[in-house]
Protein backbone atom coordinates (compact mmCIF):
# COMPACT_ATOMS: atom_id res chain seq x y z
CA UNK A 1 0.00 0.00 0.00
CA UNK A 2 3.10 2.27 0.79
CA UNK A 3 3.89 2.18 -3.37
CA UNK A 4 -0.01 3.21 -4.07
CA UNK A 5 0.66 6.45 -1.57
CA UNK A 6 4.35 7.68 -1.40
CA UNK A 7 5.30 8.50 -4.78
CA UNK A 8 8.46 10.24 -4.13
CA UNK A 9 11.02 11.81 -6.67
CA UNK A 10 13.60 8.97 -8.34
CA UNK A 11 16.69 8.74 -6.05
CA UNK A 12 19.65 11.44 -7.97
CA UNK A 13 21.54 8.40 -10.78
CA UNK A 14 18.72 5.97 -10.44
CA UNK A 15 16.40 7.30 -13.04
CA UNK A 16 14.70 4.73 -15.57
CA UNK A 17 17.20 4.84 -19.10
CA UNK A 18 13.80 5.70 -21.10
CA UNK A 19 12.22 8.46 -18.55
CA UNK A 20 9.72 10.46 -20.06
CA UNK A 21 10.37 13.78 -21.73
CA UNK A 22 7.78 15.43 -19.12
CA UNK A 23 9.18 13.94 -16.21
CA UNK A 24 12.55 14.82 -16.98
CA UNK A 25 11.62 18.63 -17.44
CA UNK A 26 9.64 18.55 -14.20
CA UNK A 27 10.00 21.13 -12.47
CA UNK A 28 12.08 21.40 -9.37
CA UNK A 29 11.02 24.71 -7.36
CA UNK A 30 7.40 27.08 -7.86
CA UNK A 31 9.88 29.47 -9.56
CA UNK A 32 10.66 27.30 -12.63
CA UNK A 33 6.75 26.63 -13.44
CA UNK A 34 5.63 27.88 -16.68
CA UNK A 35 2.36 29.81 -16.57
CA UNK A 36 -0.22 30.63 -13.80
CA UNK A 37 1.46 33.52 -12.56
CA UNK A 38 -1.89 34.76 -11.10
CA UNK A 39 -1.91 32.53 -8.58
CA UNK A 40 2.32 32.35 -8.13
CA UNK A 41 3.32 35.79 -8.89
CA UNK A 42 4.51 37.73 -6.28
CA UNK A 43 0.96 39.09 -5.39
CA UNK A 44 -0.63 35.82 -6.05
CA UNK A 45 -2.26 34.09 -3.72
CA UNK A 46 0.19 31.16 -3.01
CA UNK A 47 2.85 33.27 -2.74
CA UNK A 48 1.14 35.79 0.06
CA UNK A 49 0.33 32.22 1.94
CA UNK A 50 4.06 31.05 1.13
CA UNK A 51 5.25 34.30 2.48
CA UNK A 52 2.81 33.95 5.95
CA UNK A 53 3.94 30.43 6.47
CA UNK A 54 0.48 29.35 6.70
CA UNK A 55 -0.87 26.62 3.71
CA UNK A 56 -4.68 26.96 3.09
CA UNK A 57 -6.52 23.72 2.31
CA UNK A 58 -6.97 24.23 -1.55
CA UNK A 59 -8.91 23.04 -4.77
CA UNK A 60 -6.88 23.34 -7.71
CA UNK A 61 -9.94 23.87 -11.13
CA UNK A 62 -8.46 23.70 -14.40
CA UNK A 63 -7.85 21.44 -17.48
CA UNK A 64 -5.58 18.64 -17.68
CA UNK A 65 -1.70 19.32 -18.29
CA UNK A 66 -1.14 22.68 -16.52
CA UNK A 67 0.98 22.15 -13.35
CA UNK A 68 -1.82 21.10 -10.79
CA UNK A 69 -0.05 17.81 -9.72
CA UNK A 70 3.62 19.36 -10.19
CA UNK A 71 2.22 22.70 -7.94
CA UNK A 72 1.18 20.43 -5.12
CA UNK A 73 4.38 18.79 -4.91
CA UNK A 74 6.48 21.61 -4.94
CA UNK A 75 4.51 23.58 -2.38
CA UNK A 76 4.79 20.10 -0.10
CA UNK A 77 8.66 21.00 -0.54
CA UNK A 78 8.07 24.72 0.03
CA UNK A 79 6.48 23.80 3.29
CA UNK A 80 8.34 21.06 4.43
CA UNK A 81 5.50 18.71 4.49
CA UNK A 82 5.36 14.90 3.44
CA UNK A 83 3.83 15.02 -0.10
CA UNK A 84 0.75 11.66 -0.33
CA UNK A 85 -0.68 11.56 -4.09
CA UNK A 86 -3.97 9.41 -4.42
CA UNK A 87 -6.30 9.68 -6.72
CA UNK A 88 -10.31 9.38 -6.33
CA UNK A 89 -10.82 7.34 -9.47
CA UNK A 90 -8.51 4.18 -7.57
CA UNK A 91 -9.02 4.78 -3.79
CA UNK A 92 -11.84 3.30 -1.94
CA UNK A 93 -12.74 3.78 1.73
CA UNK A 94 -10.36 1.55 3.01
CA UNK A 95 -7.70 3.25 1.10
CA UNK A 96 -8.69 6.67 2.61
CA UNK A 97 -8.99 5.36 5.97
CA UNK A 98 -4.72 4.14 5.68
CA UNK A 99 -4.51 7.40 4.63
CA UNK A 100 -5.24 9.57 7.27
CA UNK A 101 -3.92 6.87 9.85
CA UNK A 102 -0.19 7.60 8.40
CA UNK A 103 -1.07 11.36 8.23
CA UNK A 104 -1.78 10.78 11.95
CA UNK A 105 1.21 8.98 12.59
CA UNK A 106 3.16 12.09 10.70
CA UNK A 107 1.52 14.78 12.80
CA UNK A 108 2.41 13.06 15.95
CA UNK A 109 6.08 12.51 15.09
CA UNK A 110 6.32 16.32 14.01
CA UNK A 111 5.98 15.57 10.06
CA UNK A 112 2.39 17.63 8.64
CA UNK A 113 1.07 15.77 5.16
CA UNK A 114 0.37 17.95 2.25
CA UNK A 115 -2.56 15.27 0.61
CA UNK A 116 -2.74 16.02 -2.93
CA UNK A 117 -6.48 14.16 -4.40
CA UNK A 118 -6.47 14.00 -7.88
CA UNK A 119 -9.97 13.97 -9.52
CA UNK A 120 -11.56 15.14 -6.30
CA UNK A 121 -14.88 15.11 -7.72
CA UNK A 122 -14.71 11.44 -8.59
CA UNK A 123 -15.07 11.20 -4.70
CA UNK A 124 -19.17 10.83 -3.58
CA UNK A 125 -20.90 12.39 -0.67
CA UNK A 126 -19.97 11.22 1.90
CA UNK A 127 -16.29 10.12 0.70
CA UNK A 128 -15.93 14.07 0.81
CA UNK A 129 -17.17 14.56 3.62
CA UNK A 130 -14.83 12.31 5.01
CA UNK A 131 -12.26 14.82 4.49
CA UNK A 132 -13.28 16.97 7.06
CA UNK A 133 -12.61 16.32 10.61
CA UNK A 134 -8.62 15.21 8.90
CA UNK A 135 -8.80 19.04 8.18
CA UNK A 136 -10.65 20.61 10.71
CA UNK A 137 -7.89 19.07 13.51
CA UNK A 138 -4.75 19.50 11.34
CA UNK A 139 -3.93 16.07 10.14
CA UNK A 140 -3.86 17.12 6.33
CA UNK A 141 -3.55 19.94 4.39
CA UNK A 142 -5.90 19.15 1.51
CA UNK A 143 -5.21 19.92 -2.15
CA UNK A 144 -7.48 18.61 -4.10
CA UNK A 145 -7.45 18.65 -8.44
CA UNK A 146 -10.26 18.92 -10.48
CA UNK A 147 -10.90 19.60 -14.27
CA UNK A 148 -14.91 19.83 -13.38
CA UNK A 149 -16.43 23.17 -11.85
CA UNK A 150 -15.96 23.00 -8.22
CA UNK A 151 -19.20 24.35 -7.36
CA UNK A 152 -21.50 21.34 -9.51
CA UNK A 153 -19.06 18.58 -8.27
CA UNK A 154 -17.81 19.10 -4.63
CA UNK A 155 -19.54 19.58 -1.41
CA UNK A 156 -21.10 23.21 0.04
CA UNK A 157 -18.96 21.67 3.57
CA UNK A 158 -15.53 21.25 1.80
CA UNK A 159 -15.65 24.36 -0.38
CA UNK A 160 -16.40 26.44 2.66
CA UNK A 161 -13.22 24.80 4.04
CA UNK A 162 -11.04 25.50 1.06
CA UNK A 163 -10.09 28.39 -1.36
CA UNK A 164 -10.61 27.41 -4.91
CA UNK A 165 -7.60 28.23 -7.65
CA UNK A 166 -8.31 28.47 -11.13
CA UNK A 167 -5.85 27.01 -13.36
CA UNK A 168 -5.81 28.26 -17.01
CA UNK A 169 -4.60 26.60 -20.36
CA UNK A 170 -0.77 27.71 -21.36
CA UNK A 171 -0.47 29.94 -23.83
CA UNK A 172 1.23 29.83 -26.80
CA UNK A 173 3.92 31.61 -25.33
CA UNK A 174 4.83 29.41 -22.99
CA UNK A 175 4.30 26.45 -24.75
CA UNK A 176 6.82 27.70 -26.88
CA UNK A 177 9.00 28.46 -23.41
CA UNK A 178 8.36 25.03 -22.53
CA UNK A 179 9.73 23.50 -26.47
CA UNK A 180 12.79 25.69 -26.08
CA UNK A 181 13.05 23.66 -22.79
CA UNK A 182 13.05 20.64 -24.46
CA UNK A 183 15.02 21.33 -26.86
CA UNK A 184 17.80 22.70 -24.24
CA UNK A 185 17.50 18.83 -22.28
CA UNK A 186 17.19 16.93 -25.35
CA UNK A 187 20.64 19.02 -26.94
CA UNK A 188 19.14 19.57 -30.39
CA UNK A 189 16.80 21.95 -31.72
CA UNK A 190 13.67 20.72 -32.83
CA UNK A 191 13.08 19.93 -36.90
CA UNK A 192 10.46 21.92 -37.66
CA UNK A 193 9.58 24.69 -40.31
CA UNK A 194 8.37 27.80 -38.27
CA UNK A 195 5.16 26.85 -39.63
CA UNK A 196 4.81 23.62 -38.28
CA UNK A 197 6.66 24.09 -34.73
CA UNK A 198 3.37 26.53 -34.67
CA UNK A 199 1.42 23.97 -35.84
CA UNK A 200 2.61 21.51 -32.94
CA UNK A 201 2.09 24.12 -30.38
CA UNK A 202 -1.61 24.53 -31.41
CA UNK A 203 -1.93 20.91 -30.78
CA UNK A 204 -0.97 20.60 -27.74
CA UNK A 205 -4.93 22.93 -27.07
CA UNK A 206 -2.99 24.79 -23.68
CA UNK A 207 -1.86 21.47 -22.61
CA UNK A 208 1.53 21.24 -21.26
CA UNK A 209 1.92 17.53 -20.65
CA UNK A 210 0.20 16.95 -24.14
CA UNK A 211 2.95 19.36 -26.07
CA UNK A 212 5.57 17.23 -24.17
CA UNK A 213 4.40 13.81 -25.73
CA UNK A 214 4.01 15.31 -29.37
CA UNK A 215 7.53 17.02 -28.82
CA UNK A 216 8.82 13.44 -27.66
CA UNK A 217 7.88 11.86 -30.87
CA UNK A 218 9.25 14.59 -32.95
CA UNK A 219 12.47 14.34 -31.54
CA UNK A 220 12.31 10.68 -31.88
CA UNK A 221 12.10 10.94 -35.61
CA UNK A 222 15.39 12.22 -36.31
CA UNK A 223 14.64 14.26 -39.76
CA UNK A 224 17.18 15.20 -42.06
CA UNK A 225 15.43 18.21 -42.69
CA UNK A 226 12.98 20.73 -41.28
CA UNK A 227 9.40 19.09 -41.35
CA UNK A 228 6.62 21.01 -42.84
CA UNK A 229 2.79 21.94 -41.72
CA UNK A 230 1.73 19.00 -44.55
CA UNK A 231 4.68 16.28 -43.30
CA UNK A 232 4.18 17.15 -39.50
CA UNK A 233 0.44 15.95 -40.32
CA UNK A 234 1.09 13.88 -41.95
CA UNK A 235 2.43 11.82 -38.98
CA UNK A 236 1.11 13.48 -35.99
CA UNK A 237 -3.05 12.96 -35.62
CA UNK A 238 -4.42 16.60 -34.00
CA UNK A 239 -6.41 15.82 -30.18
CA UNK A 240 -9.45 15.70 -29.95
CA UNK A 241 -11.53 18.82 -28.92
CA UNK A 242 -11.89 19.22 -25.05
CA UNK A 243 -15.64 18.07 -24.60
CA UNK A 244 -18.18 17.02 -22.24
CA UNK A 245 -21.66 16.80 -23.23
CA UNK A 246 -22.99 16.44 -19.66
CA UNK A 247 -20.26 18.69 -17.99
CA UNK A 248 -19.62 22.14 -17.65
CA UNK A 249 -17.96 22.59 -21.07
CA UNK A 250 -21.19 21.75 -22.67
CA UNK A 251 -22.71 24.70 -20.88
CA UNK A 252 -19.89 26.70 -21.87
CA UNK A 253 -20.11 26.04 -25.41
CA UNK A 254 -24.01 26.73 -25.32
CA UNK A 255 -23.76 29.83 -23.56
CA UNK A 256 -20.91 31.10 -26.00
CA UNK A 257 -23.13 30.08 -28.95
CA UNK A 258 -26.22 31.65 -27.85
CA UNK A 259 -24.47 35.06 -26.75
CA UNK A 260 -22.54 35.08 -30.30
CA UNK A 261 -25.78 34.95 -31.67
CA UNK A 262 -27.76 37.84 -29.56
CA UNK A 263 -24.20 39.75 -30.70
CA UNK A 264 -24.92 39.24 -34.26
CA UNK A 265 -21.45 37.52 -35.05
CA UNK A 266 -22.45 34.99 -37.46
CA UNK A 267 -18.47 33.67 -37.33
CA UNK A 268 -18.14 33.18 -34.08
CA UNK A 269 -21.10 31.77 -33.95
CA UNK A 270 -20.78 29.38 -36.32
CA UNK A 271 -17.16 28.36 -34.83
CA UNK A 272 -19.15 27.41 -31.57
CA UNK A 273 -21.77 25.27 -33.93
CA UNK A 274 -18.92 23.51 -34.94
CA UNK A 275 -17.02 22.85 -31.76
CA UNK A 276 -19.96 20.97 -30.14
CA UNK A 277 -20.50 19.53 -33.26
CA UNK A 278 -17.30 17.83 -33.66
CA UNK A 279 -17.80 17.20 -29.75
CA UNK A 280 -20.16 14.89 -30.56
CA UNK A 281 -23.12 16.97 -29.08
CA UNK A 282 -26.64 16.03 -29.94
CA UNK A 283 -28.09 18.21 -33.06
CA UNK A 284 -31.39 18.03 -31.75
CA UNK A 285 -30.31 19.47 -28.51
CA UNK A 286 -28.74 22.35 -30.60
CA UNK A 287 -31.80 22.38 -32.72
CA UNK A 288 -33.90 22.95 -29.68
CA UNK A 289 -31.70 25.33 -28.13
CA UNK A 290 -31.33 27.25 -31.95
CA UNK A 291 -34.97 27.39 -31.59
CA UNK A 292 -35.12 29.14 -28.13
CA UNK A 293 -32.76 31.59 -29.23
CA UNK A 294 -35.39 32.94 -32.10
CA UNK A 295 -38.00 32.88 -29.27
CA UNK A 296 -35.42 34.86 -26.84
CA UNK A 297 -33.47 37.28 -28.62
CA UNK A 298 -35.32 38.23 -31.65
CA UNK A 299 -39.02 37.22 -31.18
CA UNK A 300 -41.29 39.72 -32.64
CA UNK A 301 -38.56 42.00 -34.41
CA UNK A 302 -38.32 39.29 -37.28
CA UNK A 303 -41.21 36.68 -36.80
CA UNK A 304 -40.21 34.39 -39.31
CA UNK A 305 -37.05 33.61 -36.93
CA UNK A 306 -38.85 30.92 -35.79
CA UNK A 307 -40.01 29.45 -38.71
CA UNK A 308 -36.97 29.57 -39.62
CA UNK A 309 -35.34 27.29 -37.04
CA UNK A 310 -38.12 25.17 -37.03
CA UNK A 311 -37.56 24.07 -40.74
CA UNK A 312 -34.11 23.42 -39.96
CA UNK A 313 -35.41 21.44 -37.18
CA UNK A 314 -37.33 19.99 -39.90
CA UNK A 315 -34.98 19.60 -42.28
CA UNK A 316 -32.54 17.51 -39.97
CA UNK A 317 -34.64 15.15 -38.63
CA UNK A 318 -35.04 14.18 -42.79
CA UNK A 319 -31.26 14.19 -43.77
CA UNK A 320 -29.96 13.50 -40.58
CA UNK A 321 -26.27 13.86 -39.98
CA UNK A 322 -23.65 15.06 -41.30
CA UNK A 323 -26.29 16.51 -44.05
CA UNK A 324 -29.00 17.99 -41.93
CA UNK A 325 -26.16 19.83 -39.87
CA UNK A 326 -26.06 22.41 -42.65
CA UNK A 327 -29.76 23.66 -42.27
CA UNK A 328 -28.81 24.11 -38.47
CA UNK A 329 -26.04 26.14 -39.64
CA UNK A 330 -28.06 28.40 -42.04
CA UNK A 331 -30.13 28.62 -39.28
CA UNK A 332 -27.72 29.68 -36.83
CA UNK A 333 -26.63 32.65 -39.64
CA UNK A 334 -30.25 34.22 -39.62
CA UNK A 335 -30.56 34.30 -36.53
CA UNK A 336 -27.14 36.17 -35.79
CA UNK A 337 -28.06 38.65 -38.56
CA UNK A 338 -31.73 39.08 -37.39
CA UNK A 339 -33.06 42.05 -35.89
CA UNK A 340 -33.00 41.50 -31.97
CA UNK A 341 -35.23 41.70 -29.59
CA UNK A 342 -36.43 40.64 -26.08
CA UNK A 343 -39.22 43.19 -25.47
CA UNK A 344 -41.87 40.23 -25.57
CA UNK A 345 -40.02 37.89 -23.73
CA UNK A 346 -39.26 40.75 -20.98
CA UNK A 347 -43.25 41.61 -21.53
CA UNK A 348 -44.07 38.07 -20.75
CA UNK A 349 -41.93 37.85 -17.91
CA UNK A 350 -43.60 41.00 -16.68
CA UNK A 351 -47.20 39.70 -16.83
CA UNK A 352 -45.79 36.22 -15.15
CA UNK A 353 -45.04 38.89 -11.94
CA UNK A 354 -48.08 40.79 -12.18
CA UNK A 355 -50.56 37.44 -12.50
CA UNK A 356 -48.23 36.49 -9.13
CA UNK A 357 -48.96 39.58 -7.32
CA UNK A 358 -52.72 40.37 -8.48
CA UNK A 359 -53.36 36.57 -8.60
CA UNK A 360 -57.04 36.66 -7.17
CA UNK A 361 -58.64 39.41 -8.64
CA UNK A 362 -61.35 38.74 -11.18
CA UNK A 363 -61.70 39.84 -14.63
CA UNK A 364 -64.11 43.04 -14.94
CA UNK A 365 -67.69 41.90 -15.27
CA UNK A 366 -68.55 43.85 -19.06
CA UNK A 367 -66.33 41.08 -20.37
CA UNK A 368 -67.91 38.10 -18.51
CA UNK A 369 -70.51 35.85 -20.54
CA UNK A 370 -73.40 35.33 -19.47
CA UNK A 371 -75.08 32.75 -20.36
CA UNK A 372 -77.89 32.49 -17.19
CA UNK A 373 -80.79 35.19 -16.13
CA UNK A 374 -79.02 35.10 -12.98
CA UNK A 375 -75.50 36.25 -14.20
CA UNK A 376 -77.01 39.01 -16.28
CA UNK A 377 -79.10 39.96 -12.89
CA UNK A 378 -75.30 39.69 -11.68
CA UNK A 379 -74.04 42.42 -13.99
CA UNK A 380 -72.23 39.82 -16.29
CA UNK A 381 -71.47 41.18 -19.92
CA UNK A 382 -73.24 44.78 -18.77
CA UNK A 383 -71.65 47.43 -20.75
CA UNK A 384 -69.58 45.22 -23.02
CA UNK A 385 -68.71 47.07 -26.59
CA UNK A 386 -68.26 44.59 -29.57
CA UNK A 387 -65.01 45.99 -31.00
CA UNK A 388 -66.12 45.41 -34.42
CA UNK A 389 -69.30 47.65 -34.11
CA UNK A 390 -66.45 50.39 -32.44
CA UNK A 391 -65.33 53.48 -34.24
CA UNK A 392 -61.92 52.45 -36.08
CA UNK A 393 -62.96 48.69 -34.43
CA UNK A 394 -61.49 49.47 -31.32
CA UNK A 395 -63.27 50.48 -28.05
CA UNK A 396 -61.00 51.16 -25.67
CA UNK A 397 -62.43 49.55 -22.95
CA UNK A 398 -60.17 48.10 -19.63
CA UNK A 399 -59.81 44.70 -19.68
CA UNK A 400 -57.84 44.34 -16.52
CA UNK A 401 -59.61 44.17 -13.31
CA UNK A 402 -61.55 46.77 -11.96
CA UNK A 403 -58.93 47.94 -8.90
CA UNK A 404 -55.88 46.83 -10.44
CA UNK A 405 -53.32 49.37 -12.30
CA UNK A 406 -53.37 48.87 -15.49
CA UNK A 407 -49.94 47.22 -16.72
CA UNK A 408 -47.44 48.05 -19.22
CA UNK A 409 -45.51 44.79 -20.32
CA UNK A 410 -44.92 44.89 -24.13
CA UNK A 411 -42.32 47.94 -24.74
CA UNK A 412 -41.16 47.34 -28.78
CA UNK A 413 -38.23 48.65 -29.81
CA UNK A 414 -37.94 50.45 -33.38
CA UNK A 415 -36.12 47.25 -34.59
CA UNK A 416 -37.46 44.85 -37.21
CA UNK A 417 -40.60 44.27 -37.87
CA UNK A 418 -41.28 45.56 -34.17
CA UNK A 419 -41.11 49.15 -35.73
CA UNK A 420 -44.76 48.42 -37.20
CA UNK A 421 -45.68 46.72 -33.80
CA UNK A 422 -44.97 49.98 -32.29
CA UNK A 423 -46.78 52.24 -34.31
CA UNK A 424 -49.61 50.37 -33.79
CA UNK A 425 -48.93 49.83 -30.30
CA UNK A 426 -49.13 54.04 -29.94
CA UNK A 427 -51.95 54.25 -32.32
CA UNK A 428 -54.05 52.06 -29.47
CA UNK A 429 -52.57 54.24 -26.58
CA UNK A 430 -53.86 57.41 -28.04
CA UNK A 431 -57.07 55.79 -29.31
CA UNK A 432 -57.48 54.64 -25.54
CA UNK A 433 -56.57 58.02 -24.19
CA UNK A 434 -59.29 59.94 -26.08
CA UNK A 435 -62.18 56.95 -25.61
CA UNK A 436 -61.33 57.53 -22.11
CA UNK A 437 -61.22 61.07 -22.17
CA UNK A 438 -57.87 61.51 -20.62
Amino acid sequence: MADLFDQSPDVAGQAPTHQPLADRLRPRKLADVIGQQHILGPDGPLAAMLSAGSLANIIFWGPPGVGKTTIARLLADETDLAFVQISAIFTGVPDLRKVFEAARMRRQNGKGTLLFVDEIHRFNKAQQDGFLPHMEDGTITLVGATTENPSFELNAALLSRSQVLVLERLTLAELELLAQRAEAEMGTPLQLAAEAREQLLEMADGDGRALLNLLEQVFAWKPDHPLSVDELAARLTRRAPKYDKSGEEHYNLISALHKSVRGSDPDAALYWLARMLKGGEDPRYLARRITRMAVEDIGLADPGAQAVCLHAWEVYERLGSPEGELALAQAVIYLALAPKSNAAYAAYKAAMAAASKFGSKPPPKHVLNAPTAMMKEQGYGAGYVYDHDAEDGFSGQNYFPDDMPRGVYYVPPERGHERELKKRLDYFVKLRARRSGK
